[in-house]
């Protein structure tokens, strides 16, 4: 399967400077981002934490697919939010706290208890959970919208 890649050019200081994030791989464009909007008010521009979400949320939306394709079911519809948190962290610096994920699906001949399991499945073999493993995520996972 091929790689992707994303590239950014940054002038400046931590708090004063700021970066253009390019989507090379689809050239799907370029965004800017800078350190002050991404630990407060985003004031339109992106993050790394909103870019991870994005990641997350559409990942685990096709790996559910595929896992429902598994058990002979076809989604009507899925939708996944991914809230990622940015924190403080202990001796220093940053870190990612916390992912949380709400998952809400609408498959038909299924009971929420096998749609649970199956959900938390591809949840732990989503290739971008897998990723990131070090990171706390948790899953609201449910039937209906």
């Amino acid at each position: 399967m091929p790689s992707r890649d994303a590239t950014t050019h940054w002038e400046g200081g931590l708090q004063d400077g700021t970066g253009q994030v390019s989507l090379d791989s689809s050239n799907a464009g370029q965004f800017t981002v800078s350190f002050p909007t991404r630990a407060e008010d985003p004031n339109g521009q992106t993050s790394p934490e909103e870019l991870i979400a994005a990641a997350h949320s559409s990942c685990l939306a096709m790996n559910l697919s595929g896992v429902l394709g598994g058990e002979g079911l076809t989604a009507n519809a899925i939708d996944v939010s991914a809230e990622v948190t940015l924190s403080p962290a202990k001796g220093g610096g940053f870190e990612i706290s916390g992912i949380a994920i709400t998952l809400r699906a609408d498959v038909d001949g299924l009971d929420e208890a096998k749609f649970r399991e199956l959900a938390e499945t591809a949840e732990k073999t989503c290739p971008v959970s897998k990723a990131l493993a070090g990171t706390t995520i948790t899953l609201d996972a449910a039937l209906g919208s």
